[in-house]
């Protein structure tokens, strides 16, 4: 069974416009994976499509899981103010272009956006009002075991991750909620009922 832990935010009433609902946490814990499962039952729910740098995996689809973009092109993304964030990661940059964001709030409808900490703090700065939610693995093995289970990046690149995972896991406190990943059913049911 997952664990919420709420730090002081109030539930938003119906009538309220909508509040755009971060979700972060460090590689490998499952944010995709949750996503994936909550939208999978509930289609409805908006989530932003980042613009990247990084090469597709095999599978992905460009609109769909990113929009795959080069240094060029993310460099004007930046320069025209067009990202609500961005973040460079494992040698790649990331980042959420923001008309699309504003226009599914403005019209009364949830946003989920899926990024990592430098996100998450940059959308702090940008929109105070975002829930920051903190998606948390069950212990630090569980969290290695998980990345060095996928099986697509070399070691070096693992090596960096659980670097990186080290310095997300200190910044929990940051986030308003903290949901742990023990089951992606629960926390998917977690996620969904912040977003109502």
């Amino acid at each position: 069974m997952s664990t919420a832990v709420s730090r002081g935010t109030s539930p938003v009433s119906p009538a309220r416009q909508p509040r755009l609902t971060v979700l972060s946490g460090p590689s490998g814990v499952g944010k995709s994976t949750v996503v994936a499962h909550m939208r999978k039952a509930h289609p409805e729910v908006w989530l932003s499509v980042s613009a990247t740098t990084r090469k597709p995996r095999p599978g992905e689809q460009d609109g769909v899981q990113y929009f795959f973009v080069d240094d060029e092109e993310f460099d004007k993304l930046i320069a025209n103010g067009e990202l609500l964030e961005w973040a460079e990661f494992a040698g790649n940059r990331y980042g959420t272009p923001r008309r699309a964001v504003l226009d599914r709030l403005e019209a009364g409808e949830p946003v989920l956006l899926e990024i990592d900490l430098q996100g998450a703090r940059q959308v702090r700065e940008t929109m105070p009002d975002a829930r920051l939610v903190f998606l948390a693995p069950p212990s630090w093995d569980e969290l290695v075991r998980r990345l060095t289970g996928r099986g697509t990046e070399s070691a070096e690149v693992i090596e960096r991750r659980l670097a990186a995972a080290k310095v997300e896991l200190a910044a929990e406190s940051e986030f308003d909620v903290t949901l742990v990943n023990t089951s992606v059913e629960d926390v998917a049911r977690e996620l969904l009922a912040l977003l109502r």
